[in-house]
């Protein structure tokens, strides 16, 4: 359509024309001098770093994360910006289902105080582990998953993934693979649900001595919310709309999703949108 204009002008005015196009007559004259192509060049190469933050995180990103992530690349946008942006491309962040209560039998297993109290946020590592154990659906029936995550930094510092619900496939050896990561301090705190494989001798006996075992009150899943919240980002960003796989390719999968991305690369909301990494070194600098 400028060039349109450019054709005409000997014979109509710059306005009227810019009025029958419905454009703006400073439009034309930004684009006699340049600037609309700039312009022009500037979107596109925006739209180029969003698509790029978006598959680099495999869709698993929203507007808020990726903005983070592209000023971390000196990239400096708002994040109402990308939202925009990401509405016109068509993408969207991989979308939760909704949450739905399930309730368990009854049993005589030794059930503990809540000494978690929902007391997120312990000042150093070591202090506060919680743990839970989700489902996981492949081609051969369901398995398990558990997982033992640090409060401090978010870090899942331990995790299994089992064909059966035993205590000793489950809850004792995500345990034993935490303790080898990091090191409890003494005291700490190892918060849970009240499922049997948390209650039952075997994995008390699997706790070190100076280990204070604590667990959710009956039914409420908000005092272990940081594990039901884990659970709900692996099944939202790697399991919902993909096809289901054989248990080998699904451990994995799950593999690449803790190590690899959860425990390295992803952005927490919780470390205000920082990297397990990026967090620990700000503290490193502050100490």
């Amino acid at each position: 359509m400028y060039q349109f204009i450019d054709c005409h002008r000997g014979r109509y005015s710059v306005g009227m024309m810019a009025r029958i196009l419905r454009i703006s007559p400073r439009s034309y004259y930004d684009y006699k001098r340049g600037i609309h192509d700039l312009r022009e060049q500037r979107r596109e190469r925006l739209e180029r770093d969003i698509r790029e933050a978006y598959s680099t995180a495999k869709g698993r990103y929203g507007a808020p994360r990726i903005a983070v992530e592209l000023r971390a690349q000196d990239v400096f946008v708002s994040v109402n910006t990308v939202s925009r942006y990401m509405k016109r491309m068509g993408l969207r962040s991989k979308l939760a289902r909704k949450w739905k209560n399930v309730s368990y039998p009854e049993y005589t297993l030794r059930i503990c105080p809540n000494h978690l109290d929902r007391r997120f946020n312990p000042d150093a590592p070591g202090k506060v582990w919680v743990s839970d154990i989700t489902y996981i659906h492949t081609t051969h029936g369901f398995r398990y998953l558990t997982s033992v995550i640090d409060l401090y930094d978010r870090k899942t510092v331990g995790w299994s993934f089992s064909s059966s619900l035993t205590a000793a496939d489950t809850a004792v050896r995500a345990y034993q693979v935490a303790v080898r990561n990091r090191k409890p301090q003494p005291g700490m705190i190892f918060h849970s649900d009240r499922g049997v494989q948390y209650a039952s001798e075997e994995f008390r006996n699997a706790l070190d001595k100076n280990v204070v075992q604590s667990m959710s009150r009956k039914g409420n899943c908000w005092d272990n919310a940081v594990a039901e919240s884990f659970f709900k980002s692996l099944k939202c960003e790697l399991i919902y709309g993909n096809r289901t796989l054989s248990p080998q390719q699904m451990e994995l999968e799950i593999f690449e999703y803790i190590e690899i991305w959860y425990n390295k690369v992803r952005r927490h909301s919780a470390l205000k949108n920082m990297t397990i990494d990026e967090f620990w070194n700000l503290n490193a600098k502050s100490a």
